[in-house]
């Protein structure tokens, strides 16, 4: 008897921001990975935002204004930045055709980026030229992580706010803020309120981020970006226990 033809291979379900604390822990731990990686790259590198990435043109747009000579990292920056989360999504897309969820490994490429973004830093020394080969490389391994992480998120969850992009949340929670002032059809309060919810979480967690992170570079300097280094390792084990429960509730 002629075995029967296997159907095509199921796609991972994504787990949703409701489902579990794990979900949640690991979008505030992302979020201050994404605020420490910001604000030390921008106070080490001269000005390079590795999250928020269109603050590069901002900073390209002022040197070419002012006469002052444009650095290699914050042209490539947006570049490598749609690259690599292009990359990413093709990535995930392919893991996910042979079934195998991407949270994971994408939350492992992040931390592996972050730490040769830390290690080539630290190696440049106190004294940092923007324009030198190891910090153009290393400051695209910052945004290149970033990237991944942007990336991670809209494919690894459904409904999750951004993690590194805060001008988006900041406007969404304002927006859901003012429906719930509003008053109206009690639904769409309801549905408000729980976007808030997910969302302040998650711009507190960046702004602490920041807070933090700035304080470690100047106790520390370029070493202070084994932090968000860190954090990217604690946010791989959280990604462990979403899969876990993810598959113990399918």
């Amino acid at each position: 008897m002629r075995p029967e033809p296997e159907g095509p291979m199921k796609s991972p379900s994504l787990p949703s921001i409701d489902k579990t604390p794990a979900v949640r822990a690991l979008l505030v731990t992302l979020s201050v990975t994404a605020g420490c990686t910001d604000v030390i790259g921008f106070l080490s590198l001269n000005g390079l935002f590795t999250a928020h990435i269109t603050g590069n043109l901002v900073m390209l747009a002022a040197h070419i204004a002012g006469g002052i000579q444009a650095q290699i990292t914050k042209i490539l920056a947006v570049p490598v930045f749609i690259v690599v989360i292009s990359l990413t999504i093709l990535l995930a897309s392919g893991l996910q055709a042979i079934g195998v969820a991407s949270l994971r490994p994408l939350l492992l490429l992040q931390f592996l980026l972050l730490a040769g973004f830390t290690v080539l830093c630290a190696a440049t020394g106190p004294h940092v030229d923007p324009n030198s080969k190891d910090v153009v490389v290393a400051g695209m391994l910052g945004v290149s992580a970033m990237a991944v992480q942007n990336a991670l998120v809209q494919v690894s969850f459904k409904g999750a706010p951004t993690t590194a992009v805060m001008t988006t949340n900041v406007t969404h929670f304002a927006v859901d803020l003012g429906k719930v002032l509003r008053g109206g059809d009690p639904a769409g309060i309801a549905q408000a309120r729980n976007r808030a919810a997910h969302t302040l979480p998650v711009i507190v967690g960046f702004v602490i981020g920041c807070g933090v992170g700035a304080a470690c570079e100047v106790v520390l300097g370029l070493w202070s970006l084994a932090l968000p280094a860190g954090l990217a390792l604690l946010a791989l084990a959280i990604g462990f226990a979403v899969e876990c429960n993810g598959a113990s509730n399918a």
